[in-house]
């Protein structure tokens, strides 16, 4: 089970495509108190694995106090950033506390494509930077990817670049229009283009030694099923019932894209929250509606929960960006990218 925090409003970028529209620190951001107290309630719903992201959580003064704390208490502490912030006594000072691995944003190749996208110049070289100091220090990391239009034929030149920096993952974003995104949907991937990449990286995964996880993509669950191909994982979509993250603020969702709320920590417990939310329980029932009740890989795909919704107002409604279930239901959905109903 998996738990994000975004710690922090606050971020030295602004990144087309940030969820969270990150940029300012909000002035009802939890406290340190409040996130040792959110720390131990996520223990105590049985959580193994807490994400610190943002924003950009090395702007808190106490993430390293933060990060301590979920140590002390028995969880993996991860950390996404974007890099820049990393110096080799940043990273060092992040192992001495106990964090467990990082995850570094690199999109492109190309360092002005990447400086682009995030809106920062010498955004790439710092990230890169931070990199090899994550690796002098020997705290692991990750490359991490949002995938669109433009840079979609350099995938797998990222995927050789992490094994050659010495990553231990290359995780690949397909982007859920909510935030900023909202703004470059026509950027972002349709569903033949979907399922293509997704095949490719299933190939990928059998030349390198390290992890390809393709994020807000459940159906990479049904293709690596047809390719023959086994993963660690149970469930391409895990909002709601083994994932959920919550806002700097206490606001608790299913996940990052599916901006409805389940309860705020401040009023309500996050371990009562999790096991009583209506919105969990609905996740969990996996009663989906159009073609993603009917799939025969649903138990292990789920489809994208917070894409169904954006694009239909619907959470349990079928995924719009499966080209599988468009099969399934034909002639029944009129919904498709790029046609939003109101």
């Amino acid at each position: 089970m998996i738990v994000s925090w975004n710690t922090t409003n606050n971020c030295n970028m602004y990144c087309r495509h940030c969820y969270r529209e990150a940029g300012t620190r909000l002035t009802d951001e939890l406290n340190t108190a409040e996130g040792l107290e959110l720390i131990d309630r996520i223990d105590r719903a049985g959580f193994k694995i807490m994400i610190f992201s943002g924003g950009e959580p090395l702007l808190r003064d106490d993430i390293y106090t933060l990060v301590a704390g979920a140590k002390e208490r028995g969880l993996r502490p991860v950390l996404g950033s974007n890099g820049t912030l990393i110096t080799g006594a940043v990273a060092g000072r992040l192992k001495e506390s106990g964090a467990a691995a990082i995850g570094i944003s690199l999109d492109s190749m190309d360092p002005a494509s990447h400086d682009d996208f995030r809106a920062a110049p010498g955004a790439w070289q710092a990230a890169v930077n931070g990199m090899r100091a994550c690796q002098a220090a020997g705290l692991p990391f990750q490359i991490h990817t949002t995938v669109m239009d433009w840079n979609l034929p350099e995938i797998e030149q990222l995927t050789d670049f992490a094994v050659e920096c010495g990553a231990v993952g290359h995780h690949i974003f397909f982007l859920v229009p909510t935030g900023r995104a909202v703004n470059i949907e026509a950027d972002s991937l349709q569903a033949a283009q979907y399922e293509t990449l997704l095949r490719r990286l299933m190939r990928k995964q059998a030349e390198v030694g390290i992890e390809l996880k393709p994020t807000c993509a459940p159906q990479f669950m049904r293709i690596a099923a047809q390719m023959g191909i086994k993963t660690r994982f149970s469930k391409g979509c895990l909002a709601g019932s083994s994932y959920c993250i919550i806002s700097p603020s206490g606001i608790v969702q299913p996940c990052a894209y599916l901006n409805i709320p389940a309860g705020d920590v401040r009023k309500t417990p996050f371990d009562e929250i999790w096991r009583t939310a209506a919105i969990f329980h609905d996740l969990r029932a996996e009663e989906y509606r159009g073609g993603c009740g009917k799939c025969d890989y649903k138990k292990v795909c789920g489809g994208c929960r917070a894409r169904a919704y954006y694009y239909s107002g619907d959470y349990l409604a079928e995924e719009p960006w499966c080209s599988y279930r468009q099969a399934l239901s034909a002639g029944t959905s009129d919904v498709g990218p790029g046609q939003r109903k109101k």
